[in-house]
């Protein structure tokens, strides 16, 4: 009941709303790019796919909120359109610890996952 509850609530935050704004503590820096979206999937209601495609992106790090609901779709989107799919599995929530194990055991084979010092000791190994 839960996961579809939110389509059924009439549920919007108006463009240009005090609660559509980014938080200052993920607030765009310099020419990122933000992208407002309105599905579970960034992939069903925005430009993402065009946009990766068009900055030949092939890799995608995937983070956020809920684990279970949006991640979850985003990682599967993104599997079935070839892109190579890292989780951060300590950089995602969603409302209990026991919703968010049975996420990423569910998604396991859609995607790579690994902690965030996993993935930064990884970055910095390439350097």
């Amino acid at each position: 009941m839960l996961n579809s509850y939110y389509k059924i609530t009439g549920f919007n935050v108006p463009k240009g709303s005090k609660d559509a704004q980014v938080i200052n503590a993920v607030a765009p820096v310099g020419d990122e790019i933000v992208i407002p979206k309105t599905s579970s999937s960034v992939f069903i209601s925005t430009n993402i796919d065009y946009i990766l495609r068009n900055l030949s992106c092939k890799h995608l790090i995937i983070a956020g909120v809920l684990t279970d609901q949006c991640i979850e779709s985003a990682v599967r989107d993104a599997c079935d359109l070839n892109y190579l799919v890292t989780l951060v599995t300590d950089a995602c929530a969603t409302f209990t610890e026991a919703r968010h194990r049975n996420s990423l055991e569910a998604i396991k084979g859609y995607c790579r996952q690994c902690s965030t010092n996993e993935l930064l000791e990884e970055i910095n190994s390439e350097k």
